[in-house]
């Protein structure tokens, strides 16, 4: 008998975003293939998650159209379907615009908008034999606010922002909505190893909520667009950032004068 359980692909599942977002599909019964570049972080994550019928390890570049489709082959050879595709693999070069080479430019793009892409475009047809599903892509912050240091970044996330926008026009038909989730800045390992004092001092004096989010938090937005509980949105960008894009300059000298406060 086919086994009807629900199944999640997620990119970038190593750590992170990534690796929350699969505990919560695992929450909610759902079986998951845990993609990642990083092979050993890989395992080890799904070793430590410690549910191996419920779990698949996919070591794979989604840059690399002939990685991608073995992945997609294996994860459907395993567990016949796909419900949800959760594009989060990235990549992020951090120069100066006039300093970022050719090359550095190219592999972003070809990590943060062309594995989207491709995933997508191989995964779409195996959700449609099962009715359809939902794909979510993690764009950014950075996306739709210019910043510092992040030409490649931004700009990549900005495309994949339209592409959500795209693909779900063109893959309503199989039942399959597209959505993304932009995250503002996130208490991730990446985000303590990378951002000083002095920097998470300036995204808190610009956050209304004052704080980074959490995994959790991101987790459980991607869950959401994923889940028949939202079976009326797809095109949609949902920025998970503590109010961070809403806002303009964020003094907080201003918001603690406010009443009640």
């Amino acid at each position: 008998m086919t086994d009807t359980t629900k199944v999640a692909l997620v990119t970038g599942a190593a750590r992170g975003i990534g690796l929350a977002t699969a505990k919560r599909f695992l929450q909610e019964g759902w079986r998951v293939a845990l993609l990642d570049i990083d092979g050993p972080a890989q395992k080890a994550a799904v070793a430590a998650i410690a549910k191996p019928d419920a779990t698949l390890a996919i070591t794979a570049d989604v840059a690399d159209p002939q990685a991608v489709a073995g992945a997609v082959q294996l994860l459907a050879e395993r567990f016949g379907r796909i419900d949800a595709l959760v594009n989060n693999a990235g990549t992020a070069v951090f120069k100066p615009l006039l300093e970022t080479s050719h090359d550095e430019w190219q592999r972003v793009l070809a990590v943060n908008l062309g594995g989207p892409f491709l995933l997508t475009n191989l995964a779409a047809p195996v959700m449609a034999e099962t009715g359809g599903g939902a794909v979510v892509n993690i764009t950014s912050i950075s996306g739709l606010r210019a910043s510092t240091l992040r030409v490649a970044y931004g700009t990549s996330k900005a495309a994949l922002a339209h592409l959500t926008k795209q693909q779900a026009v063109e893959l309503a038909h199989l039942g399959i909505r597209v959505n993304a989730v932009a995250p503002g800045p996130v208490d991730t390992a990446m985000a303590k190893a990378v951002h000083s004092p002095e920097i998470r001092a300036d995204y808190r004096d610009a956050i209304p909520l004052e704080r980074y989010g959490l995994e959790e938090e991101l987790a459980d937005a991607i869950f959401y667009l994923c889940s028949e509980r939202s079976s009326y949105v797809t095109g949609q960008v949902l920025g998970v950032d503590g109010g961070f894009e809403a806002t303009g300059i964020g003094l907080p000298t201003l918001r603690r004068s406010l009443p009640g406060r």
